[in-house]
């Protein structure tokens, strides 16, 4: 199993193990039992606790039980949940994705989608594609476009592969500037699981998995010293890997 999907596991199985072994500062079923019996057994026998409130007691450390195994089952399902959403991000490395932050792009085929959103229509949109250093590689001017997502293609054959940004400059009929989301392309490299989120790497970067609004097959695989299909990872091998860090 990829060493990568191990790490963001164990991270996983080591954030619950901690919040796990926290010394707790509430009362918990077993104190409450332990309460309940030292009541019995200290009881002043001519007046004995009253069936009523002893039927009351039991009944709450019944719910209390019933509390306290629905809190276990849901960080459980929890810790189940977020495995899996793991084990299935995994499957992103080496896609090309395009997120709703930053204005980076990857050049790696003769076309190049350059994704931006318009908060109203515009009657011109002029595009300026940069390189690292910052110099102005390629202008773009598009004629009317309509509020919302829009996508340009721009003909790349003839520019070196490599990461590039990307400004947009949009104004309406009456020459009135429109505000302007740029979007971020790139193949994902790598999958962290940090501060209970998934971070996927694009362009040298860590961005929210949630912020990933597209995915799909580059056009120029990411280089991967492992030829063929990636191997399946069975379910069964990740819930193996939980309960070696927990033990």
């Amino acid at each position: 199993m990829d060493s990568n999907i191990f790490t963001g596991i164990d991270t996983i199985a080591s954030q619950s193990v901690t919040s796990q072994t926290t010394k707790t500062k509430t009362l918990g079923k077993d104190d409450f039992m332990k309460l309940l019996l030292a009541q019995l057994k200290n009881q002043d026998p001519l007046k004995p606790i009253d069936g009523t409130d002893f039927a009351a007691q039991l009944a709450q450390f019944s719910s209390l039980e019933q509390l306290s195994n629905m809190n276990t089952e849901l960080k459980n399902q929890s810790l189940s949940q977020m495995t899996m959403n793991y084990a299935q991000s995994v499957n992103m490395i080496g896609k090309e994705v395009v997120t709703n932050s930053g204005n980076s792009l990857m050049v790696s085929g003769p076309t190049t989608d350059l994704n931006y959103k318009l908060a109203t229509d515009a009657q011109s949109v002029t595009i300026t594609i940069l390189d690292k250093e910052g110099k102005v590689v390629k202008t773009l001017d598009v004629t009317a476009q309509k509020a919302g997502m829009n996508k340009v293609t721009w003909d790349s054959s003839d520019i070196e592969k490599g990461d590039y940004t990307f400004q947009v400059i949009a104004k309406d009929s009456k020459g009135q500037t429109v505000s302007v989301d740029v979007m971020t392309s790139g193949l994902v490299t790598a999958v962290h699981f940090r501060n209970n989120q998934i971070l996927a790497t694009v362009n040298g970067k860590e961005i929210p998995l949630s912020s990933i609004i597209e995915v799909k097959q580059p056009e120029t695989p990411l280089n991967n010293p492992i030829d063929g299909p990636q191997p399946a990872i069975p379910l069964s091998s990740i819930v193996d890997a939980i309960k070696q860090v927990q033990s």
